[in-house]
């Protein structure tokens, strides 16, 4: 199943649906939510129908009435593809889970797929790659470290910070919870071995066997950092190092979910869990990540290293995180 339009079954209702399409491309949301409603009258079981709905409501300013499309749509969403879950959550009337909503963000960018690169980089002024390149680059020159035995790159998508990995790695694997986007960076032959599945089960799979992992504006999507880095300390090898974005924010709060269904991380609650988790940092930078609805979104650029003291050998396999982890 994806989010891309599809019939309600209804010829009328699909007109109509149609027409509100192009209102809406005009700017004018509030009549295109008022279509919706008129085309829903006739289909009420239509899923990508209130989806619709409580997307034109929103961009019109009726977040009540934007609320009560998306009420309609979790009750119809069994997969929560649409992230009827997260729209609720992002405008206060609802609890985000904790992990990955899988099944919104693999379909997503299995329909984001085919014009990320484009939107991404000459639309929204990307640069996430290169900035992580560039300060894993320095950190490599500065701890002497000429290359990569086993690189990792989470979320690896069309393959633009894979394109970057390459040259200083061995062997290279991508991992992408979207078929669509595997299939992209496929064509291009950066990487060594391509993975469709979800990160922190790929990290859990693992012991000790890569010495970097990247991950590009990727837990952005993944909630809670915490379990994230659990995983991730013990699919180091010793020495090993991870370099990673995340969008940032200045509340109180460790975690933020922003109405663009992205998380954004405390900046200080971050730091204590790269601390809690036994990493060291080598890196923890702010910066301008992209622009999105025309403001800049500020994020962290880090790069951690696994102590090369491996702690869970040290004391025999009795290691919290790696017990956590299994």
């Amino acid at each position: 199943m994806t989010k891309a339009f599809h019939s309600s079954g209804d010829v009328i209702a699909d007109r109509r649906a149609g027409y509100a399409k192009m209102l809406a491309e005009g700017g004018e949301h509030a009549a295109a939510a008022d279509l919706m409603s008129q085309a829903l009258e006739i289909t009420p079981d239509w899923a990508a129908g209130w989806d619709l709905l409580g997307n034109y409501a929103e961009k019109a300013g009726d977040i009540s009435g934007a609320i009560s499309a998306w009420r309609h749509l979790e009750a119809l969403d069994d997969e929560g593809v649409f992230g009827a879950g997260l729209k609720l959550a992002a405008h206060g009337a609802g609890v985000a889970a904790s992990g990955t909503a899988v099944s919104y963000v693999e379909a997503l960018f299995d329909q984001y797929a085919p014009q990320f690169e484009h939107a991404l980089v000459d639309k929204l002024g990307y640069r996430v790659p290169d900035m992580l390149d560039a300060m894993v680059n320095e950190e490599m020159a500065r701890l002497g470290i000429t290359g990569f035995a086993k690189a990792l790159d989470l979320g690896c998508g069309t393959g633009l910070m894979g394109e970057r990995l390459r040259a200083k790695s061995e062997h290279l694997e991508g991992v992408d919870i979207s078929a669509a986007m595997i299939a992209e960076t496929a064509r291009k032959g950066i990487y060594d071995a391509l993975q469709k599945a979800e990160l922190v089960a790929v990290l859990n799979a693992r012991r000790a066997d890569v010495d970097l992992v990247t991950a590009a504006d990727v837990f952005i999507y993944c909630g809670a950092i915490q379990p994230i880095l659990t995983a991730l300390l013990p699919a180091l090898q010793p020495g090993g190092l991870a370099a990673f974005s995340l969008e940032a924010h200045d509340g109180p709060e460790s975690l933020f979910l922003r109405p663009s269904l992205r998380y954004a991380h405390g900046v200080e609650a971050t730091r204590a869990a790269l601390l809690l988790a036994g990493l060291d940092i080598l890196r923890f930078e702010t910066a301008i990540l992209r622009q999105d609805r025309g403001a800049p979104i500020t994020g962290m650029l880090i790069v951690v290293r696994k102590p090369l003291l491996d702690l869970c050998a040290a004391n025999d396999g009795d290691c919290t995180g790696g017990d956590v982890a299994a």
